[in-house]
């Protein structure tokens, strides 16, 4: 395929081996998890499938490492990772806010 004069062809991209996604995945987590505490978010660029995913299996490791509901969302060309909400614990007579209550 030629190219216009000028131009650079486009970067091809070399997927991930599985060794250097378990690898990612290890050393990604503790930054993340870093930096969710500090500033509450973490923001990457993620514009391809393969770094979404990536992150997103990072984000599970944070929320596993915490102990607590860590969320994300991409919009193709960024993720964000963040806190999700807790459950808060209810008495089996308090109505959750989840929950229709009758009001007969």
């Amino acid at each position: 395929m030629t190219h216009p004069l000028g131009t650079p062809p486009a970067p091809r991209r070399t997927p991930l081996s599985a060794e250097e996604r378990i690898r990612s995945e290890a050393n990604f987590a503790p930054l993340v998890a870093e930096h969710l505490i500090a500033n509450g978010r973490f923001r990457v660029s993620a514009d391809t499938p393969e770094m979404s995913e990536l992150f997103q299996a990072v984000a599970r490791r944070v929320g596993e490492m915490l102990q607590r509901p860590v969320v994300s969302y991409s919009n193709g060309r960024y993720i964000v990772i963040t806190f999700g909400e807790e459950e808060t614990p209810t008495s089996p007579t308090q109505p959750r806010s989840d929950r229709q209550v009758s009001s007969r």
